[in-house]
């Protein structure tokens, strides 16, 4: 087992009340497996993916990761724990604009401490599995989405995570180039044995996946069709 949440409660002040995202949320992901979370938008999705990854805390129940309880670490060292054993993929890209696409994809590798001899080893490679070996001196408006969703991907990736979140990875891009994104991603991770966790309106990105969650007023099922059927546009 990879990471284990049970019992997961989050609620956040609203208007004088509490709002209630999750309630008493449990899921299991085994190392090297592939997971569609699905459903309706404000169902929870993205708050679930970011307790998860260490950045929210919950208001009761347990996270582990890798063996580690993250109620356990102290923020430094969920900090480090986080940086070594998860990478993270959004819709919006999230590179940092004023650095290369170079310097975006080896940063986890810089913060981490590895040497500059193999963060360039690691960079070489990266560059050419997300296809963009040419690319390395572009800032990321200089890119398309596409390519700006691949060297994202590839700062995921760099760091060999245990654990890769994925939040609507294609959300921004059309369908043709969301679907060469999907199969990179999915591609790569598998080649990697990476648990991947990905957040999705998509029934394309989800059919891609070994197994679906499907969240349902702030809580979780296992892939029931109905549901499923319902989460789509």
């Amino acid at each position: 087992m990879l990471l284990q949440a049970t019992h997961l409660h989050y609620a956040y002040p609203e208007a004088g009340r509490e709002h209630t995202v999750l309630r008493d949320v449990s899921l299991s992901l085994q190392a090297g497996e592939h997971v569609a979370l699905v459903g309706s938008s404000g169902s929870g999705k993205s708050t679930l993916l970011n307790l998860l990854g260490g950045i929210d805390v919950p208001a009761s129940g347990e996270i582990q990761l890798a063996g580690k309880l993250f109620s356990r670490l102290r923020e430094p060292e969920l900090t480090l724990f986080r940086r070594q054993h998860i990478g993270f993929i959004y819709q919006q890209f999230n590179l940092i604009p004023t650095l290369t696409v170079a310097e975006n994809i080896i940063l986890p590798l810089a913060l981490l401490g590895i040497t500059a001899d193999e963060q360039q080893q690691r960079l070489r490679y990266w560059l050419e599995a997300v296809q963009l070996p040419t690319r390395g001196a572009a800032f990321p408006d200089q890119l398309s989405g596409g390519e700006q969703q691949r060297v994202a991907i590839a700062r995921a990736l760099i760091h060999q995570p245990a654990l890769v979140l994925a939040d609507e990875p294609t959300g921004n891009l059309d369908a043709k180039t969301g679907a060469l994104v999907l199969d990179l991603l999915f591609s790569l991770a598998d080649a990697a044995q990476q648990t991947l966790l990905v957040v999705t309106h998509s029934r394309t990105v989800a059919e891609r996946a070994g197994r679906i969650l499907v969240m349902v007023d702030g809580g979780i099922n296992e892939g029931i069709y109905g549901e499923i059927t319902t989460t789509f546009d």
